[in-house]
């Protein structure tokens, strides 16, 4: 699991999620909800339908975007099983919260992946 540097408050609009992709040059950010739990994930790909219609991502908030939401992974799931949701899933990144959904950080299908390749046979 890596640490998420960066996440987006899910009354942010489209627009500022967009900057902040950019700005950042990153390809994902995790959404917050009022109360700070995990809900989510942006990336460009689930923006882009709004981003055409310069007042919409105005005035869009990121919560109502289509963002991919649970089931989150958690720190006790084993790295082989993770891997494998996420192959199976076409996910390159998997949000890691606690039992309470506060975000914890991230697993990218890279990093599973290298990590598996690294373990002893």
């Amino acid at each position: 699991m890596d640490p998420c540097d960066y996440q987006i408050a899910e009354d942010s609009t489209v627009e500022q999620a967009d900057d902040v992709l950019r700005g950042a040059h990153i390809d994902y950010l995790p959404v917050r909800g009022h109360d700070g739990r995990c809900e989510g994930l942006v990336t460009h790909t689930s923006l882009r339908p709004f981003l055409p219609l310069t007042d919409s991502a105005e005035r869009t908030a990121v919560g109502a975007t289509a963002h991919r939401q649970g089931p989150f992974a958690w720190p006790s799931l084993s790295l082989a099983l993770a891997a494998r949701v996420m192959r199976i899933r076409h996910w390159a990144v998997w949000l890691v919260t606690d039992d309470d959904d506060y975000l914890l950080g991230v697993l990218t299908a890279a990093r599973a992946a290298g990590l598996i390749a690294a373990e002893p046979a």
